[in-house]
């Protein structure tokens, strides 16, 4: 193997190695969960760090992963080239065209910073802390996803190195192989530099939680799930249960609580969206209500996700029902009748899908989850280890007794740690998973992009 230090001094970031005074720091993201020890780290700085590391990866068989912020990550990466594009924060807004270009290591909140000033918006998941790119290739399920559709329905173009080290532009028309798999087939094909994606023309909403003690939780989520039933596409809902540690990190009220809550977002009329929620507020004794107009800007008031890393395991399954049935299974696996302050998983929610989620890409993509009627997602903290065995324990528990209710598939970006081939391929149909291996094949047929949640190029 070529020495690593020759190829790489044109690299104007740094290029660390285990045992120098920043490499901890340049592989750690915000999940620590997952503290990787690769053998060489690349803090990239522009479009050209990024190709010069590919070339000089592809010339000595070392596997790669990227990271920008690490909200993804979902188990350490050993040995390898690690590119950290945490650096690459460049956001341009274009409000002719209500367009955003966006680099690499850019957060959503960096996107919003320019965007919000000018009345537009952006189709970020609950936190603006998680990074651009890394969110859109999984598909992005956004915060307003009923109203708009996926992250990834709104991307014009991409800026993306291939493992060979070359930079290709593409979008609908210009290797358009190349732009579906990236538009929800997560980071399979190559390392994208920067992407171009639509803003909407929205600058208020209706927002917030509607908390209720946790031993509510059973009628609060049968009204909430009969009131999806018909809400309009303008409603953007998720049922929540939660069990706060007493970290000095969540605020009071909420920390320590056991909670039953209810999230949403509304991008109609404020009356309008106030009489909707009747039914949720009548449902079960309101402790706590955050629900409020805001400024877009303010969307991180909605869920209230941690802004400080931490050790997590996290799954998802998606749902083709919420029936009674449904509904008892998941309240026996994860309500009052699992436990208050024992039961190990931190939160446990299912979002309303369906309206915009549910309608084809103008342009045809790898998301596979638009026949979700709703998603459940399962967040454990890995304090220690004992708490980790019993993370993995009500995980597998949850999943499994809800698996009569689901489509067969996850989404990538909330999958948790990837398996098997069989069980990576859930993310997935088989006709998308195989075409995703044959373009895989083409683009890194050397399969140097093997970390994370990525598949195996075709025979």
């Amino acid at each position: 193997m070529a020495a690593p230090h020759e190829p790489l001094t044109h690299i104007h970031g740094p290029v660390l190695h285990p045992g120098d005074p920043t490499y901890a720091a340049e592989v750690t993201g915000f999940n620590l969960a997952a503290l990787h020890t690769p053998d060489i780290v690349v803090g990239a700085t522009s479009p050209e760090d990024i190709v010069t590391a590919l070339r000089w990866a592809s010339a000595t068989d070392t596997p790669v992963t990227v990271q920008a912020t690490g909200h993804g990550a979902n188990f350490p990466i050993e040995n390898g080239l690690l590119i950290n594009t945490a650096r690459m924060t460049d956001v341009r807004v274009d409000t002719d065209t209500r367009t955003a270009t966006i680099a690499a290591g850019a957060k959503w909140r960096h996107v919003l910073e320019q965007a919000t000033p000018h009345g537009l918006a952006t189709l970020n998941g609950s936190s603006t802390d998680a990074g651009v790119v890394g969110y859109t290739l999984g598909g992005g399920l956004p915060v307003l996803g009923r109203t708009y559709g996926y992250a990834a329905d709104k991307i014009r173009s991409f800026e993306v190195a291939t493992p060979d080290g070359t930079l290709h532009h593409t979008d609908p028309d210009t290797d358009p192989d190349l732009f579906w798999a990236l538009r929800g087939g997560k980071g399979n094909v190559g390392v994208v530099t920067s992407l171009v994606t639509e803003l909407l023309p929205l600058q208020r909403l209706l927002g917030g939680g509607i908390y209720c003690a946790g031993e509510d939780a059973e009628p609060l989520l049968t009204a909430w799930a009969n009131w999806t039933k018909d809400v309009p596409p303008e409603m953007n809902s998720t049922f929540s249960v939660l069990r706060l540690p007493p970290f000095p990190e969540i605020p009071e009220p909420f920390r320590g609580g056991f909670w039953a809550r209810v999230c949403l977002a509304w991008t109609g009329e404020k009356e309008a969206g106030e009489k909707l929620l009747a039914p949720l507020r009548e449902a079960a004794p309101v402790v706590i209500d955050t629900v409020e107009e805001m400024d877009y800007a303010a969307v991180d008031r909605i869920y209230l996700d941690p802004q400080d890393p931490l050790p997590a395991r996290e799954s998802c399954t998606l749902l083709r029902e919420l029936t009674p049935e449904a509904i008892g299974t998941f309240l026996d696996q994860a309500g009052p009748a699992a436990g208050a302050g024992d039961y190990p998983l931190l939160m446990v929610e299912i979002r309303h899908m369906g309206a915009a989620l549910a309608r084809p890409a103008n342009v045809e993509d790898a998301i596979c989850a638009r026949d979700a009627a709703y998603l459940m997602e399962a967040v454990g903290v890995l304090a220690a280890p004992p708490m980790a065995e019993a993370v993995e324990h009500a995980t597998k528990a949850l999943n499994t007794a809800m698996t009569p209710h689901g489509t067969g598939r996850t989404m990538v970006n909330l999958h948790g740690t990837p398996g098997d081939d069989t069980d990576r391929a859930r993310a997935w149909t088989p006709e998308v998973y195989d075409r995703l291996r044959r373009t895989k094949s083409t683009y890194d047929p050397k399969n140097l992009l093997r970390y994370g949640h990525t598949v195996a190029p075709a025979a």
